[in-house]
């Protein structure tokens, strides 16, 4: 297992602003295929949902899992969070030519307070199912603010957003855009402040989010009922509810 994905000076920049673009396929062609058709059939079965709402699909449909927890990921992963990694979550996230919602500025682990005791160690690998580019409302981020702790949210404003609260006061002027084409990715600590402009593009923005930490936060079970983890890599520290592969 190689954990030399990254040079030093890369991970350097992850601690300092939060974040890295990997711009480079993930995954080989087939393996990529074939999870952009899970991917479809995933938003085939939808219903009527939102197609940005299709939230831990790994639960659903198995086969993630072998993209989850594979070396692919997780050697991206290492050398961010450490060799003991659990997944925590999965999250298929796409929006529609012309209607897809905005994404508002927030912090991923404003919306997990009290479900794991630290928030240090939790990256966020974004893989591009399509292109993603400002246009059709790619991620951003505001560099270096995940040593910030959690920010003072308020109400979203207007129909077209994704989440209901939004953080206060954002200095939008320091943004970075994440324009990746198709099978590459980002990576964005948990901590970070981020969001998304609305797609008003014609062209479809879908991404698969994978997320994990590490195995020296503890996942509190009592404020995780029905949720279930995995532990994709090393050894469990913290002693934590996996689920067997």
């Amino acid at each position: 297992m190689s954990t030399t994905i990254w040079p030093a000076s890369e991970v350097e920049h992850y601690r300092k602003n939060g974040y890295l673009l990997h711009k480079k396929p993930l995954f080989g062609p087939e393996d990529f295929a074939e999870l952009t058709s899970i991917f479809e059939d995933q938003l085939a079965q939808k219903g009527d949902k939102l197609s940005d709402e299709l939230d831990t699909p790994h639960f659903r449909d198995e086969r993630l899992l072998r993209f989850l927890l594979s070396d692919e990921v997780l050697d991206v992963v290492e050398p961010i969070i450490g060799p003991n990694i659990g997944l925590w979550s999965s999250h298929f996230i796409c929006k529609d030519p012309y209607t897809g919602r905005a994404t508002p500025w927030h912090e991923d682990s404003a919306y997990w307070k009290g479900r794991l005791d630290r928030f240090d160690k939790i990256v966020t690998v974004w893989l591009a199912i399509d292109r993603s580019t400002k246009e059709n409302g790619c991620m951003r981020v505001i560099p270096g603010t995940h040593d910030n702790g959690f920010s003072e949210y308020v109400d979203a404003d207007g129909k077209e957003n994704l989440f209901p609260t939004q953080i206060k006061q954002v200095d939008e002027s320091k943004a970075v855009y994440f324009e990746l084409e198709p099978g590459e990715c980002s990576l964005h600590d948990s901590r970070i402040i981020h969001g998304a402009e609305p797609n008003r593009s014609m062209h479809r923005r879908c991404g698969y989010t994978m997320r994990y930490f590490s195995t020296e936060a503890k996942v509190i079970p009592e404020n995780n009922q029905g949720f279930k983890i995995w532990l994709a890599r090393g050894k469990d520290i913290a002693g934590n509810p996996f689920c067997n592969v």
